[in-house]
């Protein structure tokens, strides 16, 4: 039961985080509001695990590299390398994915995050259009709205972890017993 509500928690981060991305692509900005609003998610998916399990490390495990996260982008936000929101949102993300998620999701935002810049310093691979315009004015801006890349890998990693939860519920034969 509190692995359902915790994936619950999960599962209701996920349309928050797109609107995180398309606001962030649109705007170049990530309101404290929603970051704040993420991180209760999170907290609350991890403690209810944290209670069915009846350990804390992942908890605390994701509470550290949160913190480690902000302590090392900070000081590319005061040289204005990425913005306040993403660093924001990169210290919360491991606290809404959890310690076991942290190497799907590094290997995601890579791969995001490259497909990202090459997109924002090569828009003549996108078709022509109002997108292929707005992409070269983020270019000619200097600004790559990394909330886009960070958000597809955490829905990315949040949607393989409800499978997997799923996967194990059906061959252990939860599933069964319920229905």
């Amino acid at each position: 039961m509190l692995l359902g509500a915790s994936l619950l928690l999960k599962a209701l981060a996920i349309p928050l985080l797109a609107w995180i991305a398309w606001v962030d692509f649109t705007t170049q900005k990530i309101t404290n509001r929603d970051v704040l609003l993420l991180l209760c998610l999170g907290l609350g998916s991890l403690v209810l695990l944290s209670v069915q399990s009846g350990s804390w490390w992942d908890l605390s495990l994701s509470a550290l590299a949160g913190l480690l996260l902000f302590v090392v982008l900070f000081p590319f936000w005061t040289l204005r390398k990425v913005g306040a929101g993403d660093v924001k949102l990169m210290a919360v993300v491991p606290l809404l994915i959890g310690g076991n998620g942290l190497v799907v999701f590094s290997v995601l935002l890579l791969v995001f995050a490259l497909a990202t810049a090459l997109i924002v310093k090569n828009p003549f691979l996108l078709p022509a259009g109002v997108f292929r315009v707005y992409v070269q004015h983020l270019d000619r801006k200097g600004v790559v709205p990394f909330g886009v890349p960070i958000a597809l890998a955490a829905i990315s990693t949040i949607a393989f972890q409800i499978y997997e939860s799923w996967l194990l519920a059906s061959s252990s034969g939860i599933l069964q017993q319920l229905g």
